[in-house]
């Protein structure tokens, strides 16, 4: 049996901040955010300008709030699956995983370039 991270509350109010200030910066086609959580989830709908809702992903606490598990929200089925990020790892930063989400949905493959490490 696996046991899973229960993600407290200190960290829910931070994590809606930093994907809103990434969305701001890197996809101000979309009008905001909502985030809402269940348990050891984060489910992160866009919202448009035409105040249509888009399921993008769900992010799971890992014990972490530097990285989190990803799931891409997969419109054919009306549900999430576990999914890699473009860094091929199943974790990572919340603002990879919106980048991932985002660079589907909105059809930009420029959201997956990993930028060059120093």
């Amino acid at each position: 049996m696996t046991v899973m991270a229960r993600m407290p509350d200190s960290v829910k109010t931070p994590l809606t901040r930093r994907l809103e200030a990434h969305r701001a910066a890197r996809w101000p086609q979309l009008t905001r955010l909502d985030v809402r959580y269940r348990g050891e989830y984060a489910y992160v709908d866009a919202v448009t300008t035409d105040d249509d809702i888009w399921p993008l992903c769900r992010l799971r606490f890992t014990g972490t709030a530097s990285r989190w598990g990803f799931a891409i929200h997969l419109a054919s089925r009306d549900g999430y699956e576990d999914s890699f990020l473009p860094s091929g790892l199943p974790v990572g930063t919340p603002e990879e995983a919106l980048d991932c989400s985002c660079g589907l949905y909105l059809g930009d493959p420029t959201a997956w370039i990993q930028p060059p490490k120093d």
